[in-house]
């Protein structure tokens, strides 16, 4: 499975979002040594919007994603991880 299908998988059955998207921005940093020496999927950016985080702090927030994701074996391969997470309220 790829880390971006990962990403995917755990945020959609921790956070039931409705709307959810993962973009692997591995190749925008090639030729970096984070990059080369993973073979790539290092840098994501995540948008995800969930009833979830109403009335969460923007800090709560992203301890609560990182909980999800963050395992050794998770920090390993990413390098960076970019986070826009909304609740339904907040949307455009």
């Amino acid at each position: 499975m790829s880390v971006g299908d990962m990403i995917t998988e755990r945020l959609t059955a921790a956070f039931q979002p409705s709307f959810l998207r993962v973009t692997d921005e591995s190749r925008r940093h090639e030729g970096h040594t984070s990059v080369a020496s993973v073979g790539g999927e290092t840098h994501f950016d995540v948008r995800i919007v969930s009833s979830f985080f109403s009335g969460k702090s923007r800090l709560e927030r992203h301890q609560m994603v990182n909980n999800v994701l963050g395992n050794a074996d998770f920090y390993e391969k990413v390098h960076a991880l970019s986070l826009d997470i909304r609740s339904p309220d907040e949307e455009p």
